[in-house]
């Protein structure tokens, strides 16, 4: 049988993770099936073989509906990759008459700022404004119900490419869903991952998963930069593979349970058994030795993170630092790196406060789904709301929404829906 339920689908590199929750009230939701599978036809966030993505998405998808005993109508599916990109621009319209500003002359203002020039090959996959100018009097966050003449927008939009959206769509439409909305990665993990003073203070939220690492910068409550960089825990796997002449499967399992990311924390004399490529028996590795190659390849991934922060502009806005979540983030030492690194302060974080079957979904790998099902709520809520007041939902402060997500969203409503392809 078919029912209104939330549904989020992280299609990543790795894997496919599928969670569906039932609305307990206007905020909370509870965990009602789990289902999750070991991508195939992935590389980099992307499809690149739709047979075997197929088959992935729908073994994922089977079994969360097994697990919560309902079948999936439509869902909120993650949408990362190397083709995504972002601009900030910048929309003004007019307010006529002796009249206070009402959510049509935001529509306007947000699609004045949406109407740059985007190549044909390309979709707008968000508008996010980030604050707003009325008759001069900037850091407006919300300008309904104040009264000027001219409003003005600046917006943060992120395009992705065309052909990826549909290869993506028709991998999950052949598991029997329809997509509700994609939602970018690093904004559905920072759903569950970061929190409301740290948004308003200034932080990078970084998703280091697989294939990519994702990448949001909020400030004062709203984003105000996104990438995504093609590097993730698959290139430490493969560098293991490669330094240590292991297979890959191998190379994963000795990187989860032997690896460390400071050379500087591990013992000369630990050592590990495991059977390289030439040898008929297992032989005793240094610890030390793995450690290298991993440091290596994380030290790069941080180099790239911090080029992006210091080309975003924003280096010097970010107080609360950066908030590492993804799979990647449990690396043991992982976060220590990225500290003296990036030269910010540093946290891991993982899903927290929710409902039903919790046991399932835990760690930083689960940031993302479950931050699918944050951003559902909004939207389900928002779109239920009745606009006879004028109002398309929120609490009128642009910057906060309570503990439950982002401050973006919370007056952003179904006008923000409409406005998302």
């Amino acid at each position: 049988m078919t029912t209104p339920l939330l549904t989020g689908i992280d299609v990543g590199t790795t894997k496919v993770s599928v969670l569906i929750a039932d609305l307990v009230d206007d905020t909370h939701y509870e965990i009602l099936g789990v289902g999750t599978a070991p991508a195939r036809g992935m590389q980099k966030g992307v499809v690149v073989n739709v047979g075997e993505a197929k088959e992935t998405i729908c073994e994922a998808v089977a079994a969360a509906e097994r697990s919560a005993g309902y079948e999936i109508g439509t869902a909120f599916v993650s949408m990362a990759g190397a083709h995504v990109s972002s601009v900030n621009s910048h929309g003004v319209v007019g307010v006529s008459g002796n009249r206070a500003i009402a959510q049509d002359d935001i529509d306007r203002a947000l699609d004045a700022a949406r109407a740059i020039a985007i190549p044909h090959n390309r979709e707008v996959l968000h508008i996010i404004p980030r604050n707003f100018v009325v008759d001069g009097q900037e850091g407006i966050r919300m300008p309904l119900g104040m009264h000027g003449f001219r409003l003005e927008v600046e917006a943060h939009l992120i395009t992705a490419a065309t052909m990826t959206i549909k290869n993506l769509t028709q991998c999950i439409e052949a598991a029997g869903v329809m997509v509700e909305q994609f939602v970018l990665n690093p904004l559905a993990a920072s759903e569950a991952a970061l929190t409301d003073t740290e948004r308003d203070l200034g932080v990078v939220a970084c998703d280091v998963g697989g294939g990519t690492t994702d990448v949001a910068i909020f400030i004062e409550g709203n984003v105000w930069h996104t990438a995504v960089l093609p590097v993730g825990g698959n290139h430490i796997t493969a560098d293991v593979a490669h330094g240590m002449r292991l297979p890959a499967d191998v190379a994963e399992e000795v990187k989860i349970q032997h690896g460390h990311a400071c050379t500087q924390e591990v013992d000369d004399s630990e050592v590990f058994r495991v059977c390289p490529f030439g040898f008929e028996k297992p032989i005793d590795v240094s610890r030390s030795e793995l450690a290298n190659i991993i440091e290596a390849r994380s030290e790069e991934i941080f180099e790239l993170l911090l080029q992006e922060i210091k080309r975003s502009g924003y280096d010097g806005l970010l107080p609360a630092g950066v908030v590492l979540t993804g799979g990647t983030a449990q690396l043991a030492g992982f976060r220590q790196l990225a500290t003296g690194s990036l030269g910010l302060p540093v946290r891991v974080s993982s899903p927290s406060d929710m409902r039903g079957l919790v046991d399932q979904v835990q760690g930083p790998s689960f940031s993302t789904v479950v931050g699918l099902l944050n951003w559902a709520i909004r939207e389900t809520r928002y779109a239920n709301q009745a606009p006879s007041n004028g109002r398309h939902g929120g609490n009128g402060n642009y910057g906060s929404n309570g503990n439950s997500g982002p401050g973006f969203l919370s007056v952003v409503g179904d006008w923000a829906k409409r406005l998302t392809p």
